[in-house]
């Protein structure tokens, strides 16, 4: 009778010893690396998206381009185009809003947001004004940007 209480109680504390050491094993792995900074510059981020855009992969572009845009404005004329080919238009113009108010004297964001409006069909006042803007900001695209102005003047004659 002790032979068979040592053996059930050896066997329990073998058991119990077991799950123990499985307990102690399970809760010390090996610590993790995390890291806490990002490796890629902004402008890193920017050429991975224009990159992911060159594929049509727009939803990773648009992740590059918001990871750039922490620190590099011209990234929101990125998201407002990417947005644009998605026809999201109210989260392209919600970025081209943002790329003109961060980029004052870039023409390219201003003649975006009139062209987004010129396609939207609303807001033809101000998408003239944006426009005749971004022919005054750089007039070496003004072919480009008078082509957006006067499709506008076709919707909105006076």
């Amino acid at each position: 009778m002790n032979k068979r209480l040592d053996r059930k109680y050896g066997l329990l504390s073998f058991f119990l010893i077991s799950f123990c050491i499985a307990l102690i094993f399970s809760a010390c792995r090996l610590p993790r690396i995390i890291v806490l900074d990002d490796p890629l510059t902004p402008e890193e981020h920017l050429n991975l998206g224009v990159a992911y855009e060159k594929n049509n992969e727009l939803d990773p572009a648009i992740k590059e381009y918001k990871l750039a845009a922490e620190k590099l404005p011209l990234a929101y004329l990125y998201l407002g185009n990417t947005y644009f080919q998605k026809n999201e238009l109210d989260e392209a113009e919600k970025y081209f809003k943002m790329a003109v108010e961060k980029l004052p004297g870039n023409a390219d964001a201003r003649n975006n947001l009139a062209w987004l409006y010129y396609t939207k069909k609303t807001n033809l006042a101000e998408a003239e004004s944006l426009a005749l803007k971004a022919i005054e900001l750089n007039p070496a695209k003004e072919s480009i940007f008078r082509d957006t102005l006067e499709k506008i003047r076709a919707l909105n004659p006076r």
